[in-house]
């Protein structure tokens, strides 16, 4: 009796588990719908970006259409909404810009390459995305000089990762294609960033990939290898740097709640974890959000100290240099690798004097993907008319949102 009882425990816990992992159709559902939300946002964000407007307001802007898209939809979800808070980082930022009330604004201009970061969850089921464009680039004003290169360096550096993310690849390989990549185009990945493994409620989740390591973190991180049903985000960052970023003098305004329980002391630490624990769960969230914008900042003090919130600081280059950044969330199917966020990127207003140099992955960018057997035929007719290689529009690297479909 209780071995029988000891196996329908573990049945349950095994059916639980797959409930919550794209094995289960429901569980796509709400990738995609997650994914739509924040690709549409961040294109939306796109057409506002022009020169005078300001990032506070972009930013602001960014996470009122997620919250007011996520709301629309499943009225019976409670847990749903913003996963990563917009952030607009031109230039020579690195991530996490997203301006407070309490500091300087910055406003955009002509030229200033510009990068958005942004993403949606649907009951803890996680969708992110990021682009990268210069202000002004188009068929009449095209990109070139260091601008050019890095976007080209970090748009293919983030290609050639998710088609490297499948069932039996190993962390390293994609480590060493994006180095390769972005030295074709005299560019360096920024040094520690990683993509992770995303789970239900969790953006950063154990497994990852590390992009230019330092000698310390070689001895650190771990490899790991792909596996069908996963869910990674593919984040990839290239400077026209040394690869070095620093911490900017800018005020961290994005924050997380951590796994690490502590009894905090103060009072207005208490008050500020308790509403945290309420309103965002374990999800990342904006000191801007926060009635009291200064007795916020209080509290994240003792709350930082103890590890029971996380910072994510803002990080920038050196004067002059710029950093691009690409990023999305790819579902590992078992004949497949399918984005369930995407952004329209045009390569042909970016014309840079270097290209990928390496056949090996001149033939990876050049490879098909499809994410059901349904698409299959048509993705083919859709080569044979288009032509292959790195010259593929960014909308042919990989299935979108709207093909993603359960494997049989």
């Amino acid at each position: 009796m209780s071995s029988n009882s000891g196996s329908d425990s573990y049945d349950s816990e095994e059916q639980e588990e797959l409930e919550q992992t794209i094995r289960n159709p429901d569980v796509i559902a709400r990738y995609k719908e997650a994914g739509r939300i924040t690709s549409n946002v961040l294109k939306e964000l796109i057409q506002k970006c022009e020169p005078g407007a300001s990032v506070t307001e972009l930013c602001e802007y960014g996470d009122k259409k997620i919250t007011e898209a996520v709301n629309k939809i499943h009225k019976k979800i409670t847990k749903k909404g913003i996963a990563f808070p917009t952030c607009i980082s031109p230039n020579r930022y690195v991530v996490h810009f997203s301006p407070l009330h309490s500091q300087p604004d910055v406003i955009l201009q002509e030229n200033d390459l510009v990068k958005i970061e942004c993403g949606a969850h649907i009951d803890g089921y996680i969708a992110v995305l990021a682009t990268t464009f210069v202000i002004g680039a188009s068929v009449t004003n095209r990109v070139t000089g260091r601008r050019a290169d890095v976007i080209q360096a970090a748009h293919y550096g983030a290609e050639a990762t998710a088609k490297l993310i499948k069932p039996g690849n190993k962390s390293f390989k994609v480590t060493e294609t994006v180095k390769k990549v972005a030295e074709s185009f005299n560019c360096k990945p920024v040094e520690g960033m990683l993509s992770h493994r995303i789970e239900r409620n969790k953006i950063d989740g154990e497994k990852s990939i590390i992009q230019n390591p330092t000698d310390e973190q070689r001895k650190t991180q771990e490899e790991c290898e792909f596996e069908e049903f996963e869910v990674w985000t593919v984040d990839c960052l290239v400077t026209t740097g040394d690869g070095k970023a620093r911490k900017s003098e800018a005020k961290t305004s994005i924050y997380k709640k951590s796994d690490i329980v502590y009894q905090l002391k103060m009072k207005t630490s208490r008050a500020f974890y308790s509403e945290v624990a309420k309103r965002f769960g374990d999800m990342p969230f904006n000191l801007r959000n926060f009635e009291d914008e200064k007795k916020a900042r209080m509290g994240t003090i003792e709350c930082c100290k103890h590890n029971v919130i996380e910072a994510f600081d803002v990080y920038q280059d050196k004067e002059n240099e710029f950093v691009a950044q690409f990023k999305f969330t790819v579902l590992v199917l078992p004949k497949s690798t399918a984005k369930v966020t995407e952004c329209p990127f045009d390569k042909s207003l970016y014309e840079s004097d270097y290209s990928v140099e390496s056949e090996e992955i001149r033939s990876l960018l050049s490879l098909a993907t499809s994410s059901s057997a349904g698409s299959a035929k048509k993705k083919k007719k859709k080569k044979k008319g288009g032509g292959g290689g790195v010259g593929l529009s960014a909308g042919d690297d990989m299935a979108t949102e709207e093909s993603v479909t359960m494997e049989s």
